[in-house]
């Protein structure tokens, strides 16, 4: 799981409300974050392996691939699983090794493995999820980029050098705060930690207040690029703007499902450290609402990996295509370069939809620049695909 506690927790002279929640039942907490943790790991690789069918290109008229979107959401998907193998490798190892937990920061201490993997496994963990969040936010902007104004594609690297870069120097210096003047002599109190929690939970912030607002001007905007391209608004454009209300909607869900319960977590451990006494009989119910929300996030914040792939591409199936010169797509690329191939008038509308606005746009770039772009067909068509495969 990502959690700042994980960092305070190897400060010798931790605060009460961390070492109330990290020391309660360490092996059953270890073997239920380890195994949330595999668990989302090996479905989200089954959901991005390529497939042998579920999609199928449009025959001769391929739809252009909106690039920054579907590199992005697979970008989030590699932060994810990375973010889960730091949480299986740190809990395994708890696990397996118990008196490496009880070894952390201990005062006069000869043997530094124990405070060095705990700093790396914390700072690996809060890194990765640290960039998903980035990731997610820059999802957001690019959809509403692409559809708003037709262009996104070269914003890429720059999508890379913020990402990386605030993840980078969020992550080192909230823990260089943090661990001031040194790991084995953290400063006295939880006020010090503060910076390392801002930090930690910014990005998720962000995401949890900017992203629907990104999400909801980008629905407008495809609501009004229907109508321009077709002159009219009728049940087929209804239905394609609402495939990406849903998508959108997914995506948050998911989000909010996964890290609320970190957000109530800290709120509680925070409200416990002002009180003093933490043994106090009138806190009780605070203790275990704070341990409850502790082992929920423990299963949780791992699970983002496979449910965000079922946000982005909905379920792709167990039909893998690992031959080395088969035929299949990534799910993330044929998602968005594709239309499912199910049967019904459902499917087709998009189909017909996007393909019409396609060929107008493609004859019009053909006319100026030689080359046809549409990245906001792209990204329609990315929406209805996800909505069909789905319904497979």
């Amino acid at each position: 799981m990502a959690s700042p506690r994980l960092e305070t927790f190897c400060c010798s002279n931790r605060d009460a409300a961390t070492e109330l929640v990290v020391a309660f039942q360490p092996l059953p907490f270890g073997v239920v974050t380890a195994a949330s943790a595999a668990v989302s790991v090996l479905l989200t690789v089954l959901q991005i392996l390529p497939k042998r069918k579920g999609y199928r290109r449009l025959g001769q008229y391929p739809l252009p691939r909106p690039v920054s979107s579907a590199r992005i959401l697979f970008i989030i998907s590699v932060c994810d699983i990375l973010g889960c193998a730091g949480i299986i490798l740190r809990s395994s190892l708890w696990v397996g090794l118990p008196n490496t937990v009880e070894q952390i920061s201990e005062a006069n201490s000869t043997d530094t493995w124990p405070d060095v993997f705990c700093l790396g496994s914390a700072m690996w963990i809060q890194l990765f999820y640290s960039a998903s969040f980035w990731w997610t936010f820059c999802y957001a902007v690019d959809v509403f980029l692409v559809v708003k104004t037709s262009a996104g594609i070269s914003t890429i690297i720059l999508y890379h050098m913020i990402t990386w870069g605030l993840a980078l120097l969020l992550c080192i210096e909230g823990v260089a705060m943090l661990y001031y003047p040194s790991i084995s002599n953290c400063e006295q109190g939880f006020q010090h930690a503060i910076p390392h929690y801002v930090t930690t939970y910014a990005p998720m912030l962000l995401v949890l207040v900017a992203n629907p607002i990104f999400f909801n001007w980008t629905t407008s905007a495809v609501t009004s690029l229907l109508k321009g391209r077709q002159g009219i608004y009728t049940e087929n454009e209804r239905r394609l703007a609402s495939a990406i209300k849903i998508r959108f909607f997914k995506i948050m869900l998911v989000f909010f499902i996964c890290w609320i319960p970190n957000i109530i977590n800290e709120g509680l451990l925070f409200y416990l450290e002002t009180q003093g006494n933490i043994d106090d009989s009138s806190l009780r119910n605070f203790k275990n609402a704070a341990l409850i929300t502790w082992f929920i996030m423990g299963i949780l914040n791992p699970m983002q990996a496979f449910l965000n792939t079922l946000a982005f591409h909905g379920w792709t199936g167990f039909d893998l295509d690992l031959s080395p010169r088969g035929g299949g797509e990534p799910a993330w690329e044929s998602a968005s370069t594709s239309v499912a191939d199910a049967g019904g008038h459902d499917s087709m509308v998009g189909t017909a939809l996007l393909y019409q606005s396609h060929v107008q746009e493609a004859k019009k770039n053909l006319n100026g620049h030689g080359q046809p772009q549409s990245d906001a067909i792209s990204v329609l068509s990315e929406a209805k695909a996800s909505k069909n495969v789905t319904s497979l």
